[in-house]
């Protein structure tokens, strides 16, 4: 039997793993840690999540839901483990980190066809089918091994981690609790507010634009930030209202103690089932951490915080998918080796599930002699894909799932909803499920 190789234990390789062992084969999966640690993870576990414990938004119709379900009707198991490790995060699938890992964990570790190895794998298995899924934070050597297959560069851009505080010391009598738009999926208000008047905002932006940075272990000509995780050092300096109409924004808030919408807010949100911490919702950041230490306290109801975790700033590497990849996730030079998750240049947690779901089932096919076939364009999935081996390969950058990637609808359709932006969402989302159905009746 053609042995099948994961590298990487991180949400992309654990699905990839699964989905092996569901399809009735055996699978070797690697995870360097413990042995070999990285700048953003902070236990052995699988799955680790560490920027943020939200898998987006759970909003009927919209692009992330529209691929979380994708991913339900084909038995994630992260999803699974997601619905397991659940905390309140008003419209959001946020989950207790610790839960979520733990459960992940088990379930591989407890699968008789999934065996785990924890050791650095330096280079690229020459035998057998191999599902490359090491993340953004892939070893030098392994690295190394991928641009020598390749014929590339390796490619890289800053990814950023939220600040975490400690929920006992947030000064409740200021911060208040309330959802954007009283919009939370049981009526209940899962995250804490931080208000802003004028004078608070801007004091607070100049010490911000005034922060010492730490260093840049890759010079900033060569990394350039990926646009939907900027720190928020450089959006302030894109303009004194760029904060506040972005991760500051005050819009669906009202002060209880003024009854008027504040100036800018900093939205808390809960960051386990204990409700003992809370993440910075959007306030990753290059400073060094006695400076965010002072800066953050300057935020209304943060001036006595315990940090738990400060903001940091980490190497993402990527390859240039486009150039590369099948929409299977296939070399397209090497067809028996898969790139799945952040190193194919997808941003998200659940997009690397995603693309660690296509490629765990697609290696599984081809052991077992059957077809490779990319999902359908219309599905969320197929789309990722899509982007992933289709994008211009002189300007790639990596992606989340949004609208924008899946096909547009046809003339008669996009006239019926021209007006009417969510009946066009709710079109494109039960296009893609009926094209997945379809799908899955005839291949899976």
């Amino acid at each position: 039997m053609t042995t099948i190789h994961v590298i990487g234990g991180g949400l992309a390789g654990c699905e990839a793993a699964w989905q092996i062992a569901a399809a009735g084969l055996s699978c070797v999966l690697y995870e360097m840690r413990p042995m070999v640690s990285t700048d953003a993870h902070r236990t052995d576990r699988l799955a680790e999540l560490v920027c943020s414990n939200s898998l987006k938004t759970e909003g009927l119709n919209s692009a992330p839901w529209l691929l979380k379900e994708e991913l339900r009707r084909l038995h994630s198991l992260l999803l699974q483990a997601a619905a397991q490790a659940r905390v309140p995060g008003g419209q959001a699938l946020t989950v207790d980190r610790e839960r979520f890992a733990e459960a992940v964990t088990d379930a591989i570790e407890s699968h008789p066809r999934i065996s785990l190895e924890r050791h650095e794998v330096q280079s690229i298995p020459s035998d057998g089918i191999v599902i490359v899924a090491t993340g953004p934070l892939t070893s030098g050597a392994l690295a190394q091994s991928i641009g020598e297959l390749t014929g590339t560069d390796r490619l890289y851009f800053y990814d950023s981690i939220s600040p975490i505080v400690d929920a006992e010391s947030i000064d409740t009598s200021i911060a208040f609790r309330a959802s954007r738009y009283d919009k939370s999926i049981d009526n209940s208000s899962d995250y804490l507010n931080c208000p802003f008047d004028k004078e608070q905002y801007d004091r607070f932006l100049d010490a911000v634009l005034a922060a010492e940075p730490v260093p840049a272990h890759i010079p900033e000509d060569r990394t350039p930030f990926f646009e939907s995780c900027l720190p928020i050092e450089e959006i302030a300096r894109r303009g004194r209202d760029t904060l506040r109409f972005g991760p500051m924004k005050p819009m669906g808030l009202r002060d209880p103690r003024t009854g008027r919408r504040p100036y800018a807010v900093l939205q808390l949100r809960q960051e386990n089932a204990r409700a003992d911490s809370y993440n910075l919702v959007g306030f990753q950041n290059h400073m060094r951490f006695p400076e965010q230490a002072r800066i953050f306290r300057m935020i209304p109801g943060l001036e006595r915080a315990e940090f738990l975790r400060y903001g940091q700033i980490h190497r993402n590497t990527y390859i240039n998918a486009p150039s590369l990849l099948a929409p299977t996730l296939q070399l397209r030079a090497c067809p028996e080796i898969f790139f799945a998750g952040q190193i194919s240049g997808v941003e998200g947690y659940v997009e690397s599930i995603a693309t660690g779901l296509i490629a765990g089932g697609n290696a599984a096919s081809l052991a077992l002699g059957e077809d490779v076939c990319p999902f359908p364009r219309a599905t969320a999935l197929g789309s990722l894909c899509a982007y992933v081996s289709g994008a211009d390969p002189k300007n790639y950058q990596p992606a989340n799932i949004t609208f924008d990637l899946l096909p547009k609808l046809d003339e008669t359709a996009q006239s019926r909803f021209r007006r009417d932006k969510p009946g066009r969402h709710a079109e494109v989302c039960r296009r893609a499920l009926e094209a997945l159905d379809t799908y899955v009746a005839v291949h899976v």
